[in-house]
């Protein structure tokens, strides 16, 4: 029973996720170098620099200042069923 759910629960929910990562880290974090393009005016239309970006309302899950490990493992924690 316990495996029937959390199949149901994967095929019929979306669960959205926010990782709430301020701007400068993006552009920190960014390996293709399109936020320095889209700064340089070379991209239009780039989320955040010259279009807007529209933080979600009420993700069911909000991952700040966590790294890659504890970011893991809060989804997983938030997902048991």
């Amino acid at each position: 029973m316990k495996a029937l759910k959390k199949f149901l629960f994967l095929i019929f929910y979306f669960i959205e996720i926010f990782v709430n990562t301020p701007i400068d880290e993006c552009i920190q974090r960014d390996p293709k170098g399109l936020y320095k393009k889209a700064l340089n005016g070379e991209i239009k239309g780039f989320t955040g620099i010259d279009a807007p970006y529209e933080e979600p309302q009420n993700p069911e899950i909000e991952i700040k200042n966590m790294n890659i490990d504890e970011s893991v493992n809060f989804i997983i924690n938030s997902l048991k069923i």
